[in-house]
């Protein structure tokens, strides 16, 4: 949910594209699941084509090499990054397929855990895991905790009701309102920031609503409990454009704000595996696998052209 530069508007053009004919539904889980009905896109062959990078595969520590899996949790709960298919079980998104493209690369399996987005640091801190890849956004402030492979390039959106019952035209007119954000998320730390702003101006306050799931703040916006939630912009127009077919809310237009990178999150003492991880996902840049992925989920204009450790800001 982490940033270098802005995402190009072309995203929600390409999101927009690609999601038309897309519908979901609440997994009853405080996550989001996809109808059976909506057309997922089969990236099967792209990722059956990875081949093994034997010196990649070489320089894995020991406990992935010999658990013949890399274990990475996510916040599978977020499309179109990570979200269930229609089982409630299976995860899918244009992460969980590029974790299985890099995961082949090193020539490991990988493990996915569903983690609250809130536990993610410290679960890898802790050991837990060998990593996280969770639309996590790669800041300065995370960066004094885990180091970061940045894999993406995306920014903060914000979405409200369809037909903008609330008025809700841009960071300035969230004074006063009720806005929904996921806790521990870089934009909980926007519209923290941005209540101030609107204090210092002499207007009301934001009201900040921390919840654990983007489904639990869909379903307060729906009712209006909420005025907005601000989200990542590929979550936003995903959700946007599927939930109730596109009836139900929209994202408000202009450029997305506090660009930058998502990172694959490795632990400060496991530089090694973030050096291993990083030049898996410039291989596949090289080879095209990143792209095809990218592009079978209409997220292309967030790629990268490098991935680097600790990009953002």
């Amino acid at each position: 949910m982490p940033r270098t530069h802005a995402l190009p508007l072309g995203l929600l053009a390409a999101l927009v594209g690609c999601l038309v004919a897309c519908g979901s539904e609440s997994d009853g889980a405080g996550g989001t699941s996809v109808a059976s009905s909506a057309p997922i896109p089969d990236t099967t062959a792209i990722i059956a084509s990875v081949t093994k990078d034997a010196q990649l595969n070489a320089a894995l520590p020991a406990s992935i090499t010999q658990a013949g899996a890399l274990h990475l949790a996510s916040y599978i709960q977020s499309a179109p990054n990570n979200f269930y298919a229609a089982d409630g079980k299976t995860p899918i998104g244009y992460e969980v397929d590029l974790s299985k493209a890099i995961a082949a690369k090193l020539g490991v399996g990988v493990e996915h855990q569903d983690m609250a987005f809130g536990s993610l640091i410290t679960s890898l801190q802790s050991g837990r895991i060998d990593a996280t890849m969770a639309a996590m956004s790669d800041t300065k402030v995370r960066q004094q905790q885990i180091d970061f492979v940045d894999y993406f390039t995306s920014g903060i959106a914000i979405m409200i009701r369809k037909g903008n019952p609330d008025s809700v035209s841009g960071p300035d007119t969230l004074c006063g309102k009720v806005v929904a954000v996921v806790q521990g998320t870089s934009q909980q730390k926007f519209v923290t920031e941005q209540s101030g702003k609107c204090a210092q101006a002499g207007k009301s306050a934001i009201t900040i609503t921390e919840t654990e799931s983007d489904n639990q703040n869909q379903t307060q916006l729906r009712t209006g409990r909420v005025q907005a939630i601000v989200n990542d912009l590929p979550t936003a127009v995903y959700v946007s454009r599927t939930a109730g077919d596109g009836k139900f809310f929209e994202v408000v237009p202009g450029e997305p704000i506090d660009g930058g990178p998502f990172g694959i999150g490795v632990t400060k003492q496991n530089r090694a595996l973030a050096e291993t991880l990083r030049s898996a996902v410039n291989g596949l840049i090289a080879d095209g696998t990143y792209g095809k992925i990218l592009r079978a989920w209409g997220v292309e204009k967030g790629a990268v052209k490098e991935a680097v450790i600790n990009g953002g800001n």
